[in-house]
């Protein structure tokens, strides 16, 4: 009889605790507030601010059927090309010589992913990597309707894009301020996974301010949102959502040695998303701010080295010369810790917080100084050019349609492999380049349909008005000969 009641005691309060954990972790139900954000975005995506929440149970069946109707399947088609020769066969090359272009052959690939609807009338943000070097984009909303979209513009800087298709009356999601995002609260995922479409997942919010080393461009900005809620290949350019289902970020990655879901996913927040989609609606490309320094961590090795009492910050190992940093006082061996009131601890955070900045936007850095000084500087924010007007599309433009960087050659690099002119190819990605040539990184253009290029400039100049096949002709510095690369714009 002892054991018997002793037993019932323990089983009482066994399951007196797990009510008692269950409501602890029970999460506090966000509501919309009726305010906005006040920002230059307004025009474009409407956000919500978080209010103070109420008691509640778990439940997401609201937020799940805000969001649905909201986010689509995109279906892409992408044509590329290969060598008509099995590897090793080298007949083609012995006899015409390596100025010659292996024959090609022509695939189709079929990929799928997912979007977000921003707008009514049928602006959808996306991954740039879902749809980039398409040749035919198929969207499906949630009821089934099916369109063919365009790409209004694309950012591989933030793996972003937007696209459109010809509809109205569309449900359109709300937007978070993705800042007020705490880790540990839940979270949605909803997306076309496996393309079974409509899935929703819910996780909480396990990390802010990743950085993956997943995006391979040079002004790459990674600051991801990182959660656990499930996402698997088809998720990409879905979204991320609060409680409440308004966005808090557009999934984009995943950790993991099999390709499948193992606990990690990354999306870009919701505040940069904004940022990118708006410029790449009012200017085709995105118009991103640099402060024009050199930067890393500052970590409790680098701050003893140098004499800093301070283990976190952006420690600023070089300024480039005239750019918005060098004018506006900031030294090389400068710590930032804040800018414009906000703390500054690690340099995706810095990186996040100027790249949804403009060129000519004036900003507030405070800086340590030699380990002791505290010195705070008014920073108008430049173009990669150094100037503070809003960037060139028409360059921007050409250079993602060829999917190409170009810089103008040194002199002593054209000195030495013998022609008098030329810009040189830094680096290759998906474009027409890539789809329909062999180049490759450090190609130096001599000449474009048997014209002279001299520099960056002309070259575009040149680019932007041709239409129809376009023959390129230029050199390698690693290897003798003309070659000749030739494709249609």
């Amino acid at each position: 009889m002892k054991r018997i009641f002793v037993t019932a005691i323990t089983a009482f309060m066994g399951a007196a605790a797990a009510v008692a954990i269950m409501y602890a972790v029970t999460p506090r139900n966000l509501e919309i507030s009726d305010s906005t954000l006040s920002n230059h975005q307004n025009d474009f995506v409407q956000k919500v601010s978080y209010v103070n929440p109420s008691a509640g149970g778990i439940d997401f069946t609201e937020a799940a059927e805000k969001v649905m109707p909201t986010v689509v399947h995109i279906a892409t088609k992408t044509t590329v090309r290969s060598s008509a020769y099995p590897p090793g066969f080298d007949l083609w090359k012995d006899f015409f010589g390596d100025s010659w272009d292996v024959p090609q052959k022509e695939n189709v690939q079929q990929a799928s992913g997912s979007g977000v609807i921003v707008q009514k009338d049928g602006y959808i943000v996306t991954n740039n990597h879902v749809v980039k070097g398409a040749d035919e984009i198929s969207v499906t909303l949630h009821d089934k309707g099916e369109f063919t979209a365009k790409v209004i513009g694309t950012d591989p800087n933030t793996d972003l894009a937007l696209i459109k298709i010809e509809a109205d009356d569309l449900s359109a999601i709300s937007f978070a301020n993705s800042d007020d995002v705490k880790v540990g609260e839940w979270c949605l995922a909803v997306g076309n996974p496996f393309n079974l479409n409509s899935t929703v997942t819910a996780g909480i919010v396990s990390a802010k301010g990743r950085n993956i080393n997943i995006l391979k461009q040079k002004y790459a900005i990674e600051s991801f949102i990182q959660t656990d809620a499930a996402i698997n290949p088809g998720n990409s350019g879905g979204a991320l959502t609060n409680a409440s289902g308004d966005l808090i970020g557009i999934n984009t990655a995943i950790a993991s040695p099999t390709g499948s879901y193992t606990g990690y996913g990354f999306a870009v927040p919701a505040n940069i998303v904004s940022k990118v989609i708006y410029d790449l609606k009012t200017y085709g490309i995105v118009q991103r701010g640099f402060l024009g320094v050199s930067i890393r961590d500052l970590d409790s090795k680098l701050a003893n080295e140098k004499g800093y009492k301070i283990n976190q910050g952006v420690y600023i190992e070089s300024v480039s010369k005239n750019g918005a940093a060098d004018k506006a006082g900031i030294e090389a061996g400068d710590v930032i810790i804040e800018v414009d009131g906000v703390q500054v601890k690690t340099t995706t955070e810095l990186q996040e917080i100027i790249g949804r900045r403009a060129p000519g936007d004036a900003i507030r850095v405070h800086v340590v100084r030699d380990g002791h000084k505290d010195l705070r500087f008014d920073v108008h924010l430049t173009n990669k050019e150094g100037k503070e007007e809003l960037t060139e599309k028409a360059s921007e433009d050409i250079c993602n349609k060829l999917g190409i960087t170009i810089q103008n050659t040194n002199e002593k690099v054209l000195k030495k492999i013998g022609v008098s002119n030329g810009v040189e190819v830094t680096s290759i990605e998906e474009g027409l380049v890539q789809k329909h040539t062999n180049m490759r990184k450090g190609f130096i253009i001599t000449k474009v349909d048997n014209e002279n290029i001299k520099d960056i400039e002309q070259f575009i100049k040149i680019m932007q008005n041709k239409k129809g096949g376009v023959m390129i002709e230029g050199v390698y510095p690693d290897v003798a000969g003309v070659f000749y690369y030739a494709f249609g714009m």
